[in-house]
């Protein structure tokens, strides 16, 4: 931008032409036609304004050619800076191009990708639940089969009368329960451990011992006196055979007479009337019952019916003690040998594992129940 010259000051006013005097005293106006040279005074210069004015416009001309240089100058470093900021942007949109289909094909890529990572992961799903009904399944088949196998430990123990097959079943069935995982067999390992103690602890009665007893009773069971049995005359003592010998023969059926005339009449105590009715037919029909008695627990002990085995040995105790004649020696040892086998058997019980066979069965209805748990 140039600053315009200023203005020249205004010329002076020309002269005024002084008058001239003439020769008679009287003063004759100038001629106006007289050269300006001439009526101007000798040594006048070019007036101060003038010069201020040349310098002035010298000044103005000066910055104006410095004001324009310069103005070029930017003008040319501004088109130098358009062309550079127009070969930068058709370089951006050259990379934005590129990056646009750049992103093109990296959006193509994820969605590949996508797809890819969508089928692995229906092939992950699908091999997960695949594994969980393997799980599933092995988790069943080891309830099924430890239940199986305990039922057949207990059918075996209850034929043998050994605990050795329960406790080796119970014994496996905790090894295979500590490998698994499932939480739903922790119940189980739990009622497996607590009748594994139940059954190393349960007492087991010498079977063979308890058959001999009740052997040696079935025996005695016919030496056994009624409760109305009359017993048979005493012999007279061995010291007065001489002096019965001695005697005459009427003091030998005196003798006679009066020991059968005892024999006649007998005094004791029944407890039970009932028993003193008792027919010699009814005698040997009840001492078959107390045969059938017997035999029954015998059976019982040999099948380990124990309970079976207690009410056949209770109710023979009941007979013996109604129809036998309590103070006969025989009818108390048989008493003492039926009470010993008594008290064997009142113990005696094989243990059972039906917490464990419980726990199992309620192991299996879960897994069958909820199939998307494991």
């Amino acid at each position: 931008m140039t600053s315009e010259p200023s203005p020249a000051a205004p010329a002076a006013p020309p002269p005024v032409p002084a008058p001239v005097a003439t020769e008679a005293g009287t003063a004759a106006p100038a001629s106006p036609l007289a050269p300006a040279h001439a009526a101007a005074p000798r040594g006048a210069g070019v007036s101060p304004g003038l010069w201020l004015a040349w310098l002035l416009a010298a000044a103005g001309l000066v910055v104006g050619l410095l004001l324009w240089q310069k103005l070029t100058g930017m003008q040319e470093q501004l088109a130098r800076q358009s062309r550079e900021a127009g070969t930068q942007s058709v370089e951006a949109r050259t990379l934005a191009r590129q990056a646009e289909e750049g992103v093109r094909d990296m959006a193509g890529k994820v969605a590949a990708l996508d797809a890819r990572l969508a089928e692995l992961a229906a092939y992950r799903a699908q091999l997960d639940e695949l594994v969980h009904s393997v799980a599933r399944a092995r988790d069943e088949n080891l309830a099924v089969d430890l239940e199986a196998a305990l039922r057949l430990a207990q059918d075996q123990t209850q034929l043998t009368g050994s605990v050795e097959p329960l406790l080796a079943a119970l014994r496996t069935a905790e090894r295979r329960l500590a490998r698994s995982s499932d939480p739903r067999l922790a119940p189980v390992g739990r009622a497996v451990a607590r009748d594994l103690e139940r059954v190393k602890s349960a007492s087991i009665p010498d079977a063979a011992g308890l058959l001999a007893r009740l052997d040696q009773l079935l025996r005695q069971v016919d030496d056994l006196p009624a409760a109305n049995e009359v017993p048979h005359a005493r012999s007279a003592p061995a010291t007065t055979a001489p002096a019965a010998a001695a005697e005459s023969a009427w003091g030998r059926l005196w003798q006679s007479v009066r020991d059968e005339a005892q024999g006649l009449l007998r005094v004791s105590r029944i407890e039970r009337p009932e028993a003193s009715m008792l027919s010699p037919e009814q005698v040997f029909f009840v001492r078959e019952n107390l045969k059938l008695r017997l035999q029954g627990a015998r059976l019982a002990l040999l099948a380990r019916q124990y309970e079976a085995a207690r009410a056949d040995l209770t109710a023979a105790a009941m007979s013996l003690g109604t129809w036998f004649d309590p103070a006969s020696r025989r009818t108390q040892a048989a008493a003492t040998l039926l009470q010993q086998v008594q008290a064997s058997t009142r113990s005696a019980e094989l243990p059972r594992v039906d917490d464990s066979l419980v726990a199992l069965g309620q192991a299996v209805a879960t897994a069958h129940t909820v199939p998307g748990t494991r």
